[in-house]
């Protein structure tokens, strides 16, 4: 991809299509599942580079675009990243409340 193909309103709708609703869905996951099972976060960027490399390829199996654009791939990695790490945020959240609501409780303890 060019400066010039990432302004185009196909690509921009394949690109919101493939890389941010199903590989964001698939990142989302993923980074659920690394905080469900206790994973350091540092793991997330490998499965994200991995999440952005499928998106990559769907995007040069169904639409013919190019498979090692370094701008369509920065830009797959960036949202698999955000979407992952959202995932692994608000799960993370969740779990720090649940299992720690005592230690978390803004009234000191008596």
């Amino acid at each position: 991809m060019t400066g010039h193909e990432l302004l185009d309103a196909r690509s921009l709708m394949i690109f919101l299509g493939l890389s941010v609703v199903l590989g964001g869905a698939t990142a989302a996951a993923a980074g659920r599942a690394l905080a469900l099972n206790w994973s350091p976060a540092w793991l997330g960027a490998l499965y994200a580079a991995l999440i952005a490399a499928a998106a990559r390829f769907l995007h040069y199996a169904l639409y013919a675009e190019p498979l090692l654009s370094p701008a369509g791939s920065m830009l797959d990695l960036a949202a698999a990243l955000v979407f992952l790490g959202l995932g692994f945020v608000f799960t993370r959240r969740r779990q720090m409340k649940t299992h720690y609501a005592a230690v978390l409780a803004r009234d000191p303890a008596p």
